[in-house]
């Protein structure tokens, strides 16, 4: 459609939907705080808490076919396999003509995997001697990837707060789940790194999603 000589369109929506915006928002903060908490109580620790040594053996040196499947989904948190699945979703995105959604994607993983980085010399927990290990920076990737991607289903589906959220938390859920385990199933992370993980991408990806809102053209 043009009016006076110039083609205009429909903005874009937003890809922090407002009716989700409040529900996020608190979600976002009680993840922060629990990733300080953990990373406060295992500070410079080099050996399982309780919670991991309950968690731990159920799940760790898992057998084939079991093994394959864990490093399959190990393989999607390396940076081959991130740059195939933000590829993808940057390229879907673009075709929906959602650009800001797209940026989503991008910065939100990039800012997230940023902080699993910055925060492990801080917290300087260690498994299998000096490599650090808090948070899980394979698990907070691909959680981070679920929500960016599942906000934008939500918005395109115009789901309202209640099923918008539990769609969002739902995909972060599954994610994180997956690739939680097979980090610890492969010995990688203990499961308190792995929850760690998980709330840095639920406290980082909302608070990108606004901003990207707030400063991106459309």
């Amino acid at each position: 459609m043009e009016r006076g000589g110039r083609a205009t369109g429909r903005p874009e929506s937003a890809v922090l939907p407002p009716s989700l915006r409040a529900a996020l928002g608190t979600i976002a903060v009680v993840a922060a705080l629990t990733v300080v908490a953990i990373g406060v109580l295992y500070a410079g620790r080099g050996g399982p808490g309780a919670v991991d040594g309950w968690i731990q053996p159920t799940v760790d040196g898992v057998r084939p076919p079991w093994r394959r499947a864990a490093l399959a989904t190990d393989f999607l948190g390396e940076p081959a396999g991130a740059a195939l699945l933000v590829g993808a979703a940057v390229a879907g995105c673009l075709l929906l003509r959602r650009p800001r959604a797209a940026a989503l994607v991008v910065v939100g993983t990039g800012a997230t995997v940023g902080a699993t980085t910055s925060l492990k010399p801080l917290v300087g927990r260690t498994i299998h001697g000096d490599n650090l290990s808090y948070p899980s920076g394979h698990t907070a990737f691909l959680t981070a990837f679920a929500l960016a991607v599942a906000l934008l289903a939500a918005g395109r589906l115009g789901l309202g707060r209640a099923a918008g959220t539990w769609l969002v938390l739902a995909a972060a859920l599954g994610a994180g789940a997956a690739m939680g385990w097979a980090q610890v199933a492969l010995g990688a992370h203990y499961p308190t790194d792995v929850l760690g993980g998980w709330c840095t991408a639920l406290a980082v990806v909302p608070a990108t999603a606004w901003l990207v809102d707030r400063f991106a053209p459309g």
